[in-house]
């Protein structure tokens, strides 16, 4: 049974920073993609982040280019979401899922989802 689970998330004041975690099990890890999702209710779910397999590649959206960070820790079956100059935009339930052999970013590519973890930033 594949698991994804994240974790990391809480309250944070604007211009604060969290590292967000997620760890996979149940299939070879190095062969996905992973990528970090984020939705707020009544909103369609929005790509943040992805990392290639190897973790030599990412693509950011333009709304985190510059604060947010995406990496990989193959051996540990984990990938993180490193937040820094969060801003209360950024509130949102945030999901990890792994993905195609490409770095992709829509949601529909993706097969594995986590429960979520909600992050929330007070102005």
């Amino acid at each position: 049974e594949v698991q994804v689970v994240e974790s990391g998330g809480g309250l944070v004041q604007a211009g604060g920073s969290l590292r967000l975690s997620c760890v996979v099990s149940g299939l070879i890890f190095n062969d996905y993609t992973v990528g970090w999702f984020r939705q707020v209710p009544g909103e369609e779910r929005k790509f943040v982040a992805a990392i290639s397999r190897s973790g030599d590649a990412t693509y950011d959206a333009d709304s985190v280019k510059g604060r947010f960070t995406i990496s990989r820790d193959n051996a540990k079956n984990t990938v993180y979401l490193q937040m820094n100059s969060l801003k209360p935009e950024d509130t949102a339930v945030y999901y990890c899922a792994t993905g195609p052999r490409y770095l992709h970013t829509n949601p529909l590519f993706y097969d594995y989802w986590g429960q979520g973890t909600q992050v929330t930033v007070s102005s």
